[in-house]
């Protein structure tokens, strides 16, 4: 991803999660204490003067009640959204702390209860998703692409390998790690039946 790309995406981000945050009616504060975020790095981070990590973003996420892959959504310009996403058009982000990368599949604002997610995994990575008991109604599979990942979900650790596939709900910690020396290739699908994709 180019630095121009990458400084676009951070400043997405923050204008979504100001326009969330306004449209929940929150304040710095209020959101802070639904997050476990501090003030003044969600301050930070909606004036796109911070590059926050995937476990930082989720958190934020889990507080403003929306998933993770709707912050990574353009704002919705009004008229028919369409229900095609063109691979051009797919944001792809690379978390400044392990290392990978995601790349939003799913037409943003589209109405459907699914989204899917494609990750690039680095040798030795590994992200934590702590903000899980924050969520219900939220349900994940994971189907590795390529390489080998383990998936902890709460305390119960799974071990994927090429063509394996992981179903869960997202309502406790979760963590992700590559454990070899080849990147890994996998596919997220999110799906939620009470949980908006939120596009103001």
């Amino acid at each position: 991803m180019t630095d121009d790309a990458e400084a676009n995406l951070d400043q997405r981000i923050a204008q979504r999660v100001r326009d969330l945050r306004a449209a929940q009616g929150f304040t710095l504060d209020q959101l802070a204490a639904r997050s476990g975020v501090s003030r003044s790095m969600i301050s930070l981070v909606e004036r796109g003067e911070s590059s926050p990590t995937a476990a930082l973003l989720d958190k934020l996420a889990a507080g403003l009640g929306v998933t993770l892959n709707s912050l990574f959504e353009a704002p919705h310009a009004g008229g028919p959204v369409s229900p095609l996403a063109r691979r051009a058009a797919q944001p792809e982000w690379q978390d400044p702390d392990s290392g990978y990368v995601r790349r939003a599949l799913s037409p943003p604002g589209f109405d459907s209860p699914l989204q899917l997610v494609e990750v690039q995994f680095p040798p030795g990575a590994h992200v934590s998703y702590e903000a899980g008991a924050q969520r219900s109604g939220v349900h994940q599979q994971v189907w590795v692409i390529a390489g080998a990942i383990t998936v902890t979900v709460g305390g119960q650790r799974h071990k994927l390998a090429v063509g394996d596939c992981l179903a869960f709900a997202l309502d406790q910690p979760v963590s992700f790690r590559n454990p070899t020396r080849r990147s890994a290739h996998y596919l997220v699908a999110l799906a939620s039946a009470v949980w908006p994709r939120s596009n103001p």
